[in-house]
């Protein structure tokens, strides 16, 4: 049963950054719902057969550090352009 829910927390989270694509920090949230879901998936996996945890926590330890990139970049965005909307981007210009 837990697993079910699981799985609709991933898709949900899913959904949510396949449908928010107009501000960058919607996505970036989005994000980090999706790898909680991952992480949450893994640790049932790993917890239902017996395994150690130690891969539970260094995956953690790459969610935390994207996260933090994610808002590095994010905050240098809004810096030079002024604000978080895809739309103002030119990814072809250098």
């Amino acid at each position: 049963m837990y697993l079910y829910f699981i799985f609709m927390f991933y898709f949900s989270g899913l959904l949510i950054f396949c449908l928010s694509g107009k501000h960058f920090l919607m996505m970036l949230l989005s994000l980090e719902f999706l790898v909680l879901g991952l992480f949450l998936m893994v640790f049932y996996f790993l917890k239902s057969f017996g395994f150690e945890l130690y891969f539970s926590m260094i995956f953690i330890i790459f969610c935390v550090c994207e996260g933090a990139l994610g808002l590095s970049i994010l905050v240098s965005l809004i810096r030079t352009h002024g604000n978080d909307y895809f739309k103002s981007f030119n990814f072809l210009q250098c």
